[in-house]
């Protein structure tokens, strides 16, 4: 059962390089809900996962956290966020378990820890320098931070990207319990990912990009024949 509102986005208006991302976009995330960001490459999914992690300020609009204005001060949201990128944030020169603490501001001999690797399954690992991994443990040791330390909206971008069927659904595991506890999960995907009665925004109901696009395709003659 969903929750109460937790974070929500009110007339989200994203500019890159002189162009609209998305505009007028409308979300409200409660305790316990999944929502699916849609859309194809271009429409602003990355960028408005970076907008709620607070590494990108909307142009207009508010960001508002449990009823607060969050818009000019992502600070009040972002101790509560955990923002995993398409790409992985790891630091060549330490070792696993060494950038696992770093990530979660603990140290080395917290149990949590090893218990987040455990579960991804990089605890063997542990001690192995991070540039000697392979792409699929990199993203294991990365999705890792979720377990190290508890934040109540996860934030995935591409979360899937390297990974097995078998690491697959030990994400989908960790999101399920991650809902059932209260956490919320905000994600973009290509790949499918299983999360029970996910709801969904489509970012191309307001690109003015592609709906322009849309348009002048829908209205040009020779496209028909």
């Amino acid at each position: 059962m969903l929750g109460s509102s937790l974070f929500q986005g009110k007339d989200l208006t994203c500019i890159r390089g002189g162009r609209t991302v998305f505009l007028g976009l409308n979300f409200n995330l409660a305790k316990g809900q999944a929502l699916v960001l849609e859309g194809p490459n271009g429409s602003g999914k990355s960028s408005l996962i970076r907008m709620l992690s607070g590494l990108v300020r909307p142009r207009f609009g508010k960001l508002v956290w449990q009823e607060q204005d969050a818009t000019k001060d992502p600070e009040i949201f972002q101790k509560h966020i955990h923002y995993i990128g398409h790409r992985n944030a790891i630091k060549p020169v330490l070792t696993v378990l060494e950038n696992l603490a770093y990530w979660s501001g603990k140290t080395k001999d917290d149990p949590g820890l090893e218990d987040a690797l455990d579960h991804f399954r990089m605890l063997p690992l542990k001690h192995t320098p991070a540039n000697l991994l392979s792409s699929g443990q990199s993203r294991r040791l990365t999705l890792s931070r979720l377990l190290a330390s508890e934040r109540s909206v996860w934030l995935l971008d591409e979360p899937s990207v390297g990974l097995d069927v078998a690491s697959v659904s030990l994400l989908e595991e960790v999101i399920k319990t991650h809902r059932l506890k209260g956490g919320s999960v905000i994600f973009a995907t290509h790949s499918p990912i299983q999360v029970e009665n996910p709801d969904r925004l489509n970012l191309q109901d307001y690109s003015p990009l592609y709906n322009k696009e849309l348009l002048e395709i829908e209205n040009d003659e020779e496209s028909w024949i």
